[in-house]
């Protein structure tokens, strides 16, 4: 079924309106075209009904908890029903807590900050580096990359069979990958982590926008994710699952909001009580716009029905793949293989290309915005590409010249806000460029590859 066809199916949605989508940018070539957002993975467009509802809430906007006055009251009443919201969307258990953060990355500091001093992290090594990195005060084991679900099953429980069954254990996995989009069999790896007595950890940014979540279901004890991720404006994360932890932790940032009780002691010190809810780890004034954006986009994508969402981003992920596919010298990267379901994260090299170079010309002769390096996934992304762990390469730095190979990948990322023309057009510029080339020449400059202004027209 071709995409416009797919479109006219009733089970089928449109995209759904972002900001930005009528965006013009120049190219290098002469004249300007409306821009392709194709970056979802890195940052998502906020959707246009989240944007409204931030301004429709913007002039009621006041100090949160404890205030006397309407504003306050309103705003306290908004931040805690949005923390609702996310919980139904996540389908939260009774006992869970939601607690809000900058980010999936500050979501995992935090839990990484509260799990037992004893404890043992299992940890693949095909993470983000924001679940990869976190655990530096806790036992860490590094998984290899699987390439299978299956092996990622068999090795998660061999590695929890294998470690001191008397201490706490957490497991932290990814739910569908930065880089290939490939999802993860979560619940076989809850099942087996729960069977060894361990805890698990959804690291949900990449999954949350593109298919639903749900902690009961999946049986996982914690999710993490990002607003804007999540088609909501930068700034704000959630940390979602059980309590006991958190609790039992130190408070993530100590001062106003997480203590309770507060009292000076004869002897010149201070006394405090913290809170034992999610204000815990809240401490300071709340990202209030922040929060509420992210309550917003939970109910647009749920409203929209989640169903039909992915039924779409299906259409468009099987319109990039034929495409690419047309193209000898295109090699798309995998770790579970071509049959493996995915979200809307495809990443790929082209023979006889440096990555950056093919992305800069991409942006620049088509007005396509598409992301190229390590995805700050630096031991995956060597895996997929056969090389070193040792070689260099930096996330988004690439080393060599243009035309030269690189040890970067290309991305393109898409989701509920991309029109079917996006895709049209990045398909086709994929294959004039492998079989025409670049119509400018290029220069590498501060790290990134850019059109050479000084130059002509090759």
């Amino acid at each position: 079924m071709s995409v416009v066809t797919a479109a006219a199916d009733r089970s089928i949605c449109s995209p759904l309106p972002v900001l930005g989508k009528d965006v013009t940018v120049p190219l290098v070539t002469g004249g300007e075209v409306t821009y392709a957002a194709l970056d979802y993975a890195a940052s998502a467009p906020a959707l246009q009904r989240v944007w409204d509802d931030v301004a429709a809430y913007a002039p009621y906007y006041g100090s949160v908890h404890r205030g006397a006055g309407y504003l306050s009251q309103l705003s306290t009443d908004l931040f805690e029903n949005s923390r609702k919201a996310v919980a139904e969307f996540l389908g939260c258990r009774a006992e869970d807590q939601v607690i809000f953060t900058r980010s999936t990355t500050d979501s995992l500091n935090l839990l990484a900050a509260a799990v037992p001093a004893d404890c043992q992290v299992f940890v693949y090594e095909t993470e983000h580096h924001a679940s990869l990195l976190p655990w530096r005060d806790a036992r860490v084991t590094y998984l290899n990359a699987p390439r299978t679900p299956a092996q990622a099953v068999e090795t998660l429980e061999r590695a929890l069979a294998d470690r001191d069954p008397y201490g706490p254990a957490l497991v932290c996995v990814t739910g569908a990958s930065n880089v290939t989009g490939e999802l993860w069999p979560v619940k076989e790896l809850a099942a087996a982590a729960h069977a060894h007595g361990a805890r698990i950890v959804l690291d949900a940014a990449q999954l949350a926008p593109h298919h639903p979540v749900d902690i009961d279901e999946l049986d996982v004890d914690w999710v993490a994710f990002s607003g804007h991720k999540l088609y909501a404006p930068f700034g704000s994360g959630v940390l979602a699952g059980r309590a006991d932890w958190l609790q039992d932790a130190e408070p993530y940032l100590a001062g106003g909001g997480a203590s309770r009780k507060v009292a000076r002691r004869t002897d010149g010190g201070v006394d405090v009580e913290w809170h034992s809810t999610a204000a815990r780890h809240e401490a300071g004034s709340p990202n209030v716009i922040g929060v509420y954006s992210i309550a917003s986009a939970c109910k647009a994508l749920t409203e929209a029905g989640f169903d039909r969402l992915v039924a779409r981003e299906q259409q468009l992920v099987t319109r990039v793949r034929e495409g690419l596919a047309e193209v000898p010298q295109v090699k798309v990267l995998s770790l579970f293989g071509d049959d493996a379901p995915r979200v809307g994260v495809i990443s790929f090299v082209v023979e006889g290309w440096n990555s950056s170079h093919f992305a800069a010309a991409l942006s620049a002769e088509y007005g396509i915005g598409v992301r190229d390096g390590l995805f700050c996934a630096h031991p995956l992304v060597r895996t997929l590409l056969g090389s070193d762990p040792q070689d260099p390469g930096e996330c988004g730095a690439p080393e060599a010249e243009p035309g030269e190979r690189s040890l970067n990948a290309i991305r393109v990322s898409f989701g509920a806000g991309t029109p079917d023309e996006h895709i049209e057009r990045f398909v086709r510029a994929v294959k004039e460029l492998v079989s025409e080339g670049a119509q400018w020449k290029y220069r590498t400059e501060d790290g990134r590859c850019v059109p050479d202004r000084g130059t002509a027209q090759v």
